[in-house]
């Protein structure tokens, strides 16, 4: 049996409807009307202990109401959610010590206390042992350089600041889920490297992770499996490195070349000047085309120097989503 499991997941929100001013306040005290916005509309998803998943969309698609729904946070209009066999609402209790979540725009700290407090805390609230607890700190000291805020009060934290703390009081007690996202949001390029290999550890270790996020390195370097929602809808499921042959198509070549190749063309792709005169860049369907096959023609006309094959990334796939080039059919 899969650990997450959700069938038929849908959560409708109800909105009051009111016109603009008192005049309109006053009406809507007597005459109440309201309007039904679908956030999530018929989820099945299923997540094996130890996976980790990219759960990702637009603004608005659904992904953290969808995460609220599977961590017992908010209830389902209609549909069943199972996380280890129970159901995260009514076994609320339970549930909280099962998984680990981390919301980038919500804080589980104690506003007025320093972090070290707001730990603690938590650390009895979990039992975790002492043992634990110092071993946990000092790895995420090392990790997350969480040392230094240790004394800080909270509310005094910066964003990054504040990301590292959550981080790590959403995994104080060890969690066999961890829900996160946004989790690198305010991060320098050093702490996210960090961060990024502490959660692939975690995977190795077997602690399942299921990430929503906007940040296009975490997914790459965290995910193996790759869900998109739009509208509310899941419109995919599937290996990340899938979904990136079957619809990222497209691979661009840089060549270093012995002389400048100027007016060269190749049938079948886009030929464009590089950094240099004497480089050339080679836009290509790898269907259609090879690497070999770009690499032969182009010796035909000069010495190859230096190559350079850019792959292409979710982030490619995700800016032609949104943008409607292109349209992915549900897949499991």
């Amino acid at each position: 049996m899969a650990l997450i499991e959700a069938a038929g997941l849908r959560k409708v929100f109800r909105r009051p409807v009111k016109d603009p001013g008192l005049g309109g306040a006053l009406r809507h005290l007597v005459t109440r009307r309201y309007t039904d916005l679908v956030a999530v509309d018929e989820v099945d998803l299923s997540i094996e202990a130890g996976e980790s998943v990219a759960y990702i969309g637009a603004n608005g698609a659904g992904k953290s109401t969808t995460v609220k729904l599977l961590s017992g946070i908010l209830v389902p209009t209609a549909g069943q959610v199972r996380v280890g066999g129970t159901d995260p609402h009514r076994h609320r209790i339970a549930n909280a010590r099962r998984i680990g979540v981390l919301f980038g725009q919500r804080s589980q700290l104690w506003w007025d206390l320093p972090v070290r407090d707001s730990l603690a805390l938590l650390r009895d609230i979990y039992r975790v042992g002492d043992d634990d607890y110092r071993r946990r700190l000092e790895r995420f000291d090392e990790v997350l350089g969480l040392g230094e805020l240790l004394p800080v009060v909270a509310r005094k934290l910066s964003l990054g600041q504040r990301m590292r703390a959550d981080l790590a009081a959403a995994l104080l007690h060890a969690p066999d889920v961890v829900y996160l996202d946004e989790p690198t949001i305010g991060l320098d390029l050093a702490v996210k490297d960090r961060v990024r290999a502490f959660l692939r550890a975690l995977r190795q270790d077997g602690t399942t992770i299921m990430l929503t996020t906007h940040d296009l390195g975490d997914i790459e370097d965290v995910c193996d499996r790759l869900v998109i929602i739009e509208a509310g809808r899941i419109v995919y499921d599937g290996a990340l490195s899938r979904v990136k042959d079957e619809y990222v198509r497209e691979r661009r070549m840089r060549l270093s070349l012995d002389r400048d190749p100027a007016g060269w063309t190749l049938p079948g792709a886009v030929v464009t000047p590089g950094a240099t005169g004497r480089e050339i860049v080679v836009t290509f369907d790898r269907l259609t085309l090879t690497a070999g096959a770009v690499i032969a023609a182009v010796s035909a006309h000069a010495e190859v120097l230096e190559v350079h094959i850019d792959e292409p990334t979710i982030e490619d796939l995700v800016r032609r989503l949104y943008a409607g080039d292109l349209t992915l059919a549900a897949q499991t």
